[in-house]
């Protein structure tokens, strides 16, 4: 990929509901915006959860500089511990206060106790290697939600 080229790759969620995870990559580098499954369905059987599909993610773990997460439910955060399991619990996870305290406590369910959780307020500007991320309140029916600004 050519230095200022950016990429929206959404691995799971679009046109579905469920597994939310949606790569940005510009100048090789990557942040990952939430990390949700979803649950099966009634002809699924024998299937637990349903993850999204990060294979893309495998061979460029080194270049991701954050996982961004916009708020606690399942469809959002419930593949965090698979994902960071496999990626690796050095990549950072950032979101609003209750989100991470629900993502500590899944990763301790996990034993993944290791892994960096920021607690990031709306507005405030962090710089994760070539983005400015800034998180937006957003209503909805879970406190602390939060839309993903990225320039």
């Amino acid at each position: 990929m050519s230095a200022g080229t950016l990429r929206v790759l959404p691995l799971g969620g679009l046109g579905e509901i469920g597994k939310n995870m949606t790569v940005v990559e510009y100048d090789d580098r990557i942040v990952v915006v939430d990390t949700g499954l979803r649950f099966p369905t009634a002809d699924m059987m024998g299937i637990d959860l349903v993850l999204p599909d990060f294979a893309y993610l495998r061979d460029r773990a080194d270049d991701i500089e954050g996982i961004v997460i916009t708020h606690g439910h399942e469809d959002h955060i419930g593949a965090l511990p698979f994902v960071l399991r496999e990626l690796g619990q050095d990549i950072p996870v950032l979101g609003r206060r209750l989100t991470m305290a629900m993502a500590r406590s899944k990763l301790d369910e996990h034993k993944l106790r290791e892994v960096e959780l920021e607690d990031v307020e709306p507005g405030e500007k962090l710089e994760l290697g070539p983005f400015d991320l800034e998180l937006i309140h957003m209503t909805h029916s879970i406190p602390d939600s939060c839309a993903v600004a990225l320039t």
